[in-house]
């Protein structure tokens, strides 16, 4: 996603978000990866929402998921991109800048109520309603450029813009040195997606 917007002559304020997810592999690789994309800057914002619970990404009493189940899993994270989503605005709103990205995907994902285009829509309302800059006349647009594509899609598309996979980190329970358990929900679809797309899967997994 940040390549795309790279591409696409935006300059990139990239944000991570420690939300007391069960390690800190993906916020170690959103660093590397906003720094070899040229982000402008990266923001690290903390939201507890380990003291909320009730997903297996941030209650280590649930267990991760490791075959497919049905209905919305339980790796679903409460109000997740609602709550990214409204950082964002406000980091936005104070640095002028009125185009939101966010890498949400409704065709390869798990059935998150907040990954639907539905959900974006609602927020990109929400924003021009809730904040003085759209108050004011100012149009916030939530870009999605991912939503839409295969995961297959969406690695040959970062391929393309040089994307280095083997630096992300997108495994529900990787360890501390962010290697991939290959055996979760999202370490199964992004193995299927590099499949599909006839690239090699350049993740780095345990054992």
């Amino acid at each position: 996603m940040l390549a795309i917007a790279r591409s696409e002559g935006y300059q990139a304020y990239a944000l991570s978000v420690s939300y007391g997810q069960r390690h800190a592999a993906e916020l170690q690789a959103a660093e590397r990866v906003a720094q070899r994309l040229g982000a402008v800057a990266l923001q690290r914002m903390q939201v507890n929402l380990d003291a909320v619970g009730g997903s297996a990404l941030t209650d280590r009493s649930i267990a991760v998921p490791e075959t497919p189940g049905s209905g919305i899993p339980v790796t679903y994270v409460p109000a997740r991109n609602t709550l990214f989503l409204s950082l964002a605005l406000g980091w936005a709103e104070v640095l002028g800048a009125t185009d939101l990205f966010i890498g949400v995907n409704a065709v390869d994902y798990s059935g998150y109520p907040d990954c639907r285009p539905e959900f974006v829509r609602a927020f990109e309302g929400l924003a021009n309603l809730a904040t003085k800059a759209g108050v004011e006349g100012a149009r916030f647009r939530v870009h999605t450029p991912l939503i839409q594509l295969s995961k297959a899609e969406i690695i040959r598309r970062g391929a393309a813009l040089g994307v280095d996979f083997g630096e992300t980190v997108s495994c529900y329970q990787a360890d501390a040195e962010g290697r991939a358990c290959g055996r979760c929900d999202s370490c199964r679809i992004r193995r299927d997606g590099f499949a599909a797309a006839g690239l090699a899967d350049p993740t780095r997994y345990q054992g």
